[in-house]
Order: C-alpha cells, then structure tokens, then sequence
C-alpha cells in the first residue's frame, strides 16, 4: 500500500510539472513561411523594377528621380506592416461584415461616377481623392466581392447546383458592377471581376450549365459599352490590337514601344538599369507596362522568373485554400489567389498584345498606392487562413 501511495503521489507530481510545462509554452499559431517568402521576393522584385523604369518619368514630371520609387517604397513598408498585422485578425470577421463592405465599396463606386467627386485621368473617372491621398474604389470592389461571393457560397453550400441561390444573386451582384465600372468606364476591372466571380461560383458548385446566363450578362455588358461609348470603341480596339502598327503614332504607340521594348531584350536583357523605352518612349513604364521593361533589362530569363513566382504563388494559395478548416476560409483564399494569379495573366498578355490593350497594373510590381496596400492586405488574410489551417492539422 506505502508503494502504491508514493507511485500516485509521484503521477501526480509528474502530471503537475507537465501542465506547468504547457502552460509555459502555449501552442503557437504559425503560418505558411514559404508563402510569405514568395511574398517578399515579388515585393522586393517589384521595388526593383520601378526604381529601375520610373526614374526617367519621375525627373521629367516632378524634378525629383526619387519621386515615384520613394512613394513606392513607403506604400510597401506599410503594407507590409498591414499584413501581419491582418494575419493576426480571425479571418472569420470578414464574413460578419461582408454585406457592409460590398455596400461601402457599392457606395464608393456610385460616387466616383459623380462628376465633381470622381477625378478624371486619362480620360477616365476612376480616382476618388480625399485631401492628397487618391484612392480606387475597384480595387476595393475586388475585395469586396470576394468576401461577399465566400459568404453567399458557404451561406448556399447546399444548394448551389440551383439557379435560384448559385446563379441568380451572384449574377444580380455581378451586373450592377458591370453597369457602375463601365460608368468610369473600366473595362480591365469589369473583366477582372466577372472572372473572379464566375470562377468562384464554378469552384463553390454552380453548375456549368448556368453559366449561358452570365454569358448573357456579358453580353448585356458590351452592349452597354457600345450603347456608352458607341460602336466604334469596341471596333477601334479590335482594329488596333490585330494590327498594332496601324496608327503608331497615336492610337497604338504604347503597344508599339511595349512590343519593342521586349522583343529588344532578347535572352538575358540589355542589363538592369539599361532600358532604352523607359526614356519617355513607352508611357507607364512603372505601372501597367511594368512587364515590359522587366523584359527588356533583363531579358527572356528575367520574365521567365516573374510568371514563376507567381506559379509558386498560386501552387501555395491554392494549398492554403484546400487546408482551410471551413468552406468560408477555403473560398476566401481561393478567391483572393485568383484575383491576383488572372490580374497578372491579363496585365502579361496586355503587355504582350495577346488581348487588347485594357490598363490592368502586374500585381506587387506595378506603382500604386491603392493596389499595393489592397494586395498587401488581402495577403495578411491568407497568412491568417494559413494560421488556422495549421492548428486544424496540429
């Protein structure tokens, strides 16, 4: 009996020192490291290369070569400081104010169309300014439909494959975008929306069939485009994107040096920093053409590298999604991974003349407060995604 008392006496002993042990060390919330590296080494990339384009810009418009990458380099430190902030925050709050962020982002895109609220640049109304501070409401609109696309997708799990709940709101939702976007108009952003959305909605369950009623929505949309901006728009672009030499001197002069500007790089690039086209020849060298001078400096192998990290990007955010403990995180995540790995095939093959020229900026790389600190953001989201995924495994 003496043997027995010490041994229970000693379990217990045991059984103390290991719970102070764990309350020593609480199990930590980690995230996915190797995402986060892909994160920094486009983000770093990107710094880079619009020092190396902006600079002649920047002299010529402001005096000041500095102009544009310091701006830059701010945005990225405090979106930076955004993300792992945000990818301390429960994904899940997003959902409980996902119908207020789409209403706010839907109030802002009302207001931009405003004349006298919106700002007009380069013929188009798509800048909201507060004080000096500008701002784009489609890059929140981006965000916003992706919460709210989760939302309604894990809201219906059920009863997706029904063109009551896995078509009509999301068609509904889609087409009040559509019709607000082209008041600026927007065309890139329209694309980029409807793309994520229809992807969503395939990934969460409607049924492919159900899409001829987006398409028709698609039609509506250029339909109104041409009832907007009259038939010639839609024609001019078609014209000037199967022959971009047809009017070099105007119309077509950005694809032109763009075309140059790459097929001038060859297989290893004229060398960083050395790029010809930056030199007020290719306008936006540091934001929507970006791509092209990445080409031209540092060739074939330098663009090769940019379409490979963001396929790494895209393998460990698809990962991120598919390890998600609930439908809601997996949408989330698989929504904001499209956005980004579509919104850089689209700038790419802009770039390139594979599709007509649109205006849609190369995520992490091109310059831009809004888009940078929007990306930077959503980023922290799939960190935190990223955070629960692994405690569900541990």
């Amino acid at each position: 009996m003496a043997s027995e008392t010490a041994g229970r006496k000693k379990m217990i002993r045991a059984s103390k020192r290991t719970g102070e042990h764990a309350a020593a060390k609480p199990k930590q919330k980690r995230f996915d490291t190797a995402f986060l590296i892909i994160i920094l080494i486009l983000l770093a990339y990107g710094v880079i290369m619009v020092f190396s384009a902006s600079y002649p810009a920047a002299l010529q418009k402001t005096g000041n070569s500095l102009h544009f990458i310091s701006q830059h380099v701010l945005f990225v430190l405090a979106g930076i400081a955004a993300m792992l902030l945000i990818s301390r925050i429960d994904y899940h709050f997003y959902r409980r104010f996902a119908y207020i962020i789409f209403g706010v982002a839907l109030l802002l895109l009302i207001l931009v169309a405003i004349p006298g609220v919106g700002r007009v640049l380069n013929n188009a109304r798509r800048w909201i300014y507060i004080g000096p501070i500008g701002f784009q409401p489609s890059e929140i609109m981006k965000f916003a439909v992706i919460v709210l696309f989760s939302h309604l997708i894990a809201h219906y799990q059920k009863r997706m494959g029904t063109f009551k709940k896995g078509v009509l709101p999301f068609a509904v939702v889609l087409l009040v975008i559509a019709v607000l976007m082209m008041l600026e108009p927007h065309l890139s952003g329209t694309i980029l929306i409807f793309g994520i959305g229809c992807i969503m909605m395939y990934i969460g369950g409607t049924k492919l069939r159900y899409f001829l009623a987006i398409g028709g929505l698609g039609v509506g949309a250029i339909a109104g485009i041409i009832a907007f901006k009259g038939v010639s728009y839609i024609t001019e672009r078609l014209q000037f994107w199967l022959n971009p030499f047809a009017d070099i001197n105007d119309k077509t002069w950005q694809t032109v040096q763009s075309l140059v500007a790459i097929g001038s790089g060859g297989l290893l690039g004229r060398g960083i920093g050395a790029s010809r086209q930056k030199y007020l020849y290719l306008p936006e060298p540091y934001n929507d053409f970006i791509f092209a001078i990445i080409c031209e400096e540092l060739g074939l192998i330098g663009a090769l590298f940019v379409i490979l990290l963001f396929v790494l990007f895209a393998v460990r955010g698809f990962s991120i999604a598919s390890k998600a403990p609930d439908r809601f995180g997996f949408m989330l995540a698989t929504g904001i991974t499209v956005q980004i790995c579509l919104q850089a095939v689209l700038n790419i093959a802009v770039v390139t003349n594979t599709i007509p020229n649109t205006g849609i900026s190369l995520p992490f790389f091109s310059y831009g407060g809004t888009a940078i600190m929007m990306q930077l953001g959503e980023m922290g989201i799939l960190l935190n995604i990223s955070r629960h995924a692994f405690m569900e495994k541990t």
